[in-house]
């Protein structure tokens, strides 16, 4: 499979998985973002040493997954390109603070190897709970949702259309990529003297694709303005619902859970 049928397949992929039906996928999209983004601010806020404070923030994941049915190899085979990237970011740490806080038997354990398992699970966190976001809620709902934050119309329509138009620009150079392919045969890849006319190509056939999407739009009666179907009115249980979440978020960003528990055994 070439890069631009796996891009495809990923982006056809996510669309299906928003598109299952779970307790969670049932929830209102407003309930969902606004739970995940407190879940992203709780998480992100832990200082850099405090990973048992930290580690509690693992149960919200663990109970999405499960409830949603979306498959963890998923969500990692999304990250396979970001788990690098934060290790390589983070493992500065390693070598910048080498103060011992504590020991493993013969092994120490230094501030630096603390700060920077800290830093690497609240990167994993952080995406976990965005992808959850998105994997378990249609773009529609989710700009809705974001609409009825009182977010500007514009801003989220251009959101919605850029995202839509991804899937629309990747048609677009499967093709051109197709008609290359078949004009140098058994070559591989494209080659370099013509990258700068193919890419030139591909954003005229992009702007005459978007020209064309937009007049039909305009015929449909578009006026700026997108109606977003399959979004309710936010309700009292949704209300309950978001503050008992949000609370509980808040209790473990704040208690010490992992400290707290261990004092009941030892």
């Amino acid at each position: 499979m070439s890069q631009i049928d796996r891009a495809a397949s990923e982006l056809r992929e996510m669309d299906d998985l928003a598109m299952k039906v779970s307790p969670i996928h049932s929830l209102h999209p407003l309930v969902k973002l606004l739970v995940t983004a407190a879940y992203i601010v709780c998480t992100a806020s832990f200082p850099k040493y405090d990973l048992s404070g930290l580690f509690p923030m693992i149960l919200y994941p663990a109970l999405i997954f499960p409830m949603s049915g979306i498959p963890v190899s998923v969500c990692l085979r999304k990250f396979r390109a970001v788990i690098p990237l934060l290790a390589v970011v983070g493992c500065f740490d390693l070598f910048l603070d080498r103060r011992t806080v504590f020991s493993l038997g013969n092994i120490p354990v230094t501030a630096g190897m603390v700060s920077f398992t800290v830093f690497f699970l609240k990167g994993i966190l952080c995406l976990t709970a965005s992808f959850l976001l998105v994997a378990t809620t249609t773009l529609d709902r989710l700009c809705a949702a974001l609409r009825m934050l009182g977010l500007p119309s514009a801003l989220v329509t251009l959101f919605l259309l850029t995202f839509r138009y991804v899937s629309v620009m990747i048609d677009e150079l499967y093709a051109m990529n197709t008609a290359y392919l078949l004009r140098a045969p058994g070559q591989k890849g494209i080659h370099y003297s013509v990258w700068g006319s193919f890419l030139g190509q591909l954003l005229l056939r992009s702007m005459d694709r978007a020209a064309e999407l937009y007049e039909s739009m305009q015929l449909r009666g578009f006026d700026g303005d997108m109606r977003y179907a399959g979004c309710s009115q936010f309700s009292l249980h949704d209300i309950i619902l978001t503050a008992v979440s949000v609370g509980a978020i808040v209790f473990l960003r704040l208690v010490n859970f992992s400290r707290l528990l261990g004092g009941l055994f030892v």
